[in-house]
């Protein structure tokens, strides 16, 4: 496991602050009947924008189910997870219990072989994309690429979950949780996804690839969730974690972690207006893309997302990276437990426009503010009232300086846009004092 150095003496306040933005509290687990009708609340964020995001509330009594595995969740939106995706017919998921992606028909627990193609082993695809054998100019090619991403194929359809327009999928009880599944949320709208613990979505068959950076990398197929051209989207009071599985226990291959986890929320390829609060993300590399590509054009004007109330503890990067979108960052608490392995919170890309305001910063020492901020060929960021380890002013930081100072850049702070879907936004305070004192949409 990763080192966790200590935190400084403010860090009861902190563990609070942690509790309630997790989505395990009591109040929320005990309320999934009662939060499955709610509709995101006027003004709450990027997802309230236009005709807002209501979810499955309109579902007639015989399109609401109440399921425990797989199948029945499958089931439940729609019956046939290849067309579920088309079904607009509003319908509200109470999840009980754990939903196990990775099991069979019989709902027995199933382990990566069951998924391999016959033509692919790990052994011989290390053999063969050795960078001693293969080089490092070309991703790898041929029958056992080919083999491999078949035995991809094959886990993804049975753990990736295709979720339609007007649905509403809430967490009911105390263990809600999806464990190894996909949730993808693809080129739909109005959508609500509340209350779910989500763990370890992995993928057996990692892919390398040695153009990826310096020196390569391997690059994982599933998220936790995956919206992809999905509009007015809410995620509240959702928890996202590699669980016992995280791969900073990942062997080295080739030099490099064999990371078989991508996002635990990823928001791509057109998708807009979303709001994503009151939500935990642990201790994961890379936590949420906004954006998939520096030449995805048509991207221009979407990727609206709002991001308040979250927790990001022990995460690497990805908090969020993002290209091209319009970015509200406000009240979330960021807690960095290693300086070897974190990386940076907010990636600047291409054309985006972050506008990050009251987040707050519980560090190790070792974390200077400048490292807060990565630039991938953006230009701007707007980022006010940051407080790191402390609540005074004195404990306020401008981290846009401090990236400019320490890089000799000058990134601009005016993104040309100010957020107007605000609910609630205190200058004064950040995340740790507001997460215990705000109930919270549906809740107040």
């Amino acid at each position: 496991m990763r080192s966790r150095p200590r935190l400084m003496a403010f860090g009861g306040l902190v563990a609070l602050a942690l509790l309630a933005a997790s989505g395990t509290g009591a109040a929320a687990h005990d309320r999934g009947d009662e939060m499955a009708r709610q509709v995101l609340p006027a003004r709450d964020g990027w997802a309230a924008a236009t005709t807002g995001t209501t979810g499955g509330s309109a579902a007639a009594a015989d399109h609401v189910f109440r399921v425990t595995n797989l199948a029945q969740l499958v089931q439940a939106l729609g019956g046939d997870n290849k067309t579920n995706g088309a079904n607009a017919t509003p319908k509200i998921v109470l999840v009980q219990g754990t939903i196990d992606a990775n099991v069979d028909g019989a709902n027995l627990p199933v382990t990566c072989a069951a998924y391999q193609d016959a033509g692919y082993s790990l052994a011989a695809y290390l053999a063969a994309f050795d960078p001693a054998v293969w080089g490092r100019t070309t991703r790898p090619s041929g029958p056992l690429e080919d083999a491999r991403r078949r035995s991809e194929q094959n886990q993804a359809a049975r753990v990736q979950v295709r979720v339609g327009p007007n649905t509403t999928i809430v967490g009911v009880g105390r263990g809600a949780r999806m464990l190894g599944v996909n949730l993808l949320v693809q080129n739909v709208d109005n959508v609500i996804i509340r209350n779910i613990a989500f763990e370890n979505a992995f993928d057996c068959f990692p892919q390398w690839d040695p153009t990826d950076g310096a020196t390569g990398n391997w690059n994982s197929a599933f998220d936790n969730v995956s919206l992809t051209g999905a509009t007015h989207v809410w995620v509240d009071h959702d928890s996202f974690t590699d669980g016992d599985h995280p791969d900073s226990q990942s062997p080295l291959l080739f030099g490099r972690l064999f990371e078989m986890h991508d996002g635990e929320l990823d928001i791509t390829k057109g998708a807009d207006l979303v709001t994503v609060e009151w939500s935990a993300f642990r201790e994961h590399d890379k936590t949420m893309l906004i954006g998939s590509s520096d030449t995805a054009l048509t991207d221009t004007g979407k990727l609206r997302v709002t991001l308040h109330h979250d927790r990001f503890d022990g995460v690497d990067e990805r908090a969020p990276r993002v290209r091209f979108g319009q970015v509200h960052v406000y009240d979330n608490l960021y807690v960095i437990h290693d300086p070897a392995t974190y990386v940076y919170s907010w990636g600047v890309g291409v054309q985006s426009q972050l506008f990050i305001q009251n987040n707050f910063f519980a560090t190790d020492p070792g974390v200077a503010p400048a490292r807060f901020i990565t630039v991938f060929g953006g230009t701007k960021i707007h980022a006010t009232g940051t407080l790191v380890n402390g609540f005074s002013a004195r404990d306020r930081v401008d981290v846009v300086a401090a990236y400019n100072a320490a890089h000799g850049v000058a990134l601009s702070q005016d993104v040309g846009w100010t957020p107007t879907l605000v609910r609630r936004l205190d200058p004064t305070q950040a995340v740790p004092f507001l997460v215990g004192a705000f109930a919270g949409p549906g809740r107040a």
